[in-house]
């Protein structure tokens, strides 16, 4: 039987997502199929699969991003579907150990690839809201404000995203050395 439940993770949370994933796999509930906000779960027997995901540096219809799909797949994972740039996969615990970022230098790579977008997502917005505030004192339709109050207040939240990948990325730099 297939269980659908919806739930909203903010990217800089992508630990507590995985935990969450694995959590339900405990308990017999692996993951089939993914989507925006959307999660597609099939009962399966307690500890059957353990899930990894990761961001990758193209969309997975790009030619290194299907390259790499691939290579994990070799591995006997299942590809389960993507979100944006966001890869799922599960795989048979009886596997053995299975991650997608098992080193500090490709834990960091993720890291960074994370910080890039939060960075350029966050710093469009503020700069979107902005122009915004500044076409409705230009003599813009109040609509503008709005918007750009909107824009401004999601930009801070991509920069507090931002920090706290950073602070991760500290952390793990600092117990590295």
């Amino acid at each position: 039987m297939r269980k659908i439940i919806y739930k909203w993770f903010w990217a800089w949370d992508f630990d507590k997502e995985e935990e969450w994933l694995n959590g339900l796999a405990t308990k017999g509930l692996a993951l089939v199929a993914v989507g925006p906000f959307k999660y597609t779960f099939e009962e399966v027997s307690p500890d059957e699969y353990l899930i990894r995901f990761i961001l990758l540096d193209n969309l997975p219809r790009h030619t290194e991003s299907e390259l790499y799909i691939k290579s994990v797949e070799k591995t006997g994972a299942e590809y389960l579907g993507a979100v944006a740039r966001w890869v799922y996969f599960r795989r048979k615990a009886s596997k053995g150990e299975f991650n997608l970022i098992s080193d500090v230098h490709s834990r960091l790579k993720h890291l960074d690839r994370l910080l890039l977008l939060l960075g350029i997502l966050g710093f469009f917005m503020l700069l979107l809201g902005g122009s915004n505030i500044l076409a409705f004192y230009g003599g813009g339709p109040s609509f503008n404000y709005t918007i750009g109050i909107v824009d401004i207040l999601l930009g801070v939240l991509l920069g507090y995203g931002y920090i706290r990948v950073r602070l991760k990325k500290n952390k793990l730099i600092k117990e590295q050395k």
